[in-house]
């Protein structure tokens, strides 16, 4: 199998051309007319929702535009200082298992926060990932506070994999007070320049590249076995 094309876009991408560039290079891929892709970019300010998310957790509707995702998953924002990964990949020839997607992209994530020094975790019940906060004060019950850094949600059509994942660099995180992230209240949003860490989009971008095939040329081995 090919490798996946990475692309990087420099500017802002409207989500209605994201989503129809996804749609479109899908289809490409079932003819076995295109590669997977890996498209990396950022939003202007943004809002969506996924096939769970309840009217209730939008919680500023005028604040910024609102779009129905048609991903798993509830309300999450997207905006300038978030990377967004674009995951479109032939599940046919690596492993038909959703499950053990999600992981790999999780374990993706984690990975890559790691070369930053950044412990990143799976928390049962929770989506995304998360990091914990020794530095703020406990939660009423005593236990440590906990902040997510990364969403992810996912659509699967014909064995192919769109949408995908976002790991805040340095967006402004006052704008998810708009919303119930991802439906999961008591917890906060955090970032890599939250955590003290001077990361740049770039930074982030080449250890993606770096850990990538750590996870996902072993999902395909497994397939292959």
């Amino acid at each position: 199998m090919n490798q996946p094309e990475w692309r990087i876009s420099d500017g802002p991408v409207a989500y209605a051309e994201a989503l129809a560039a996804m749609e479109a290079r899908v289809a490409d891929i079932r003819a076995g007319q295109a590669r997977e892709l890996l498209w990396l970019l950022e939003h202007p300010p943004l809002y969506t929702a996924g096939t769970s998310a309840k009217a209730a957790d939008l919680l500023e509707p005028g604040r910024f535009p609102v779009h129905v995702a048609g991903r798993g998953g509830q309300y999450t924002y997207h905006g300038p200082g978030q990377r967004v990964v674009y995951t479109i990949l032939d599940l046919r020839a690596r492993r038909q298992d959703v499950r053990r997607f999600v992981f790999g992209l999780e374990e993706w994530t984690i990975r890559s926060l790691a070369r930053f020094g950044v412990t990143a975790e799976r928390r049962a019940g929770r989506v995304g990932v998360w990091v914990v906060r020794s530095d703020k004060p406990p939660l009423p019950d005593g236990s440590l506070r906990e902040d997510k850094i990364a969403a992810i949600g996912i659509r699967i059509r014909h064995w192919i994999s769109f949408h995908g994942l976002s790991i805040n660099v340095e967006p402004d995180l006052s704008h998810y007070t708009g919303i119930v992230p991802c439906g999961i209240a008591g917890h906060g949003v955090t970032s890599l320049v939250d955590l003290g860490l001077p990361v740049t989009m770039a930074d982030l971008d080449l250890a993606l590249a770096e850990t990538f095939h750590e996870v996902f040329d072993t999902v395909r081995s497994s397939a292959a076995a």
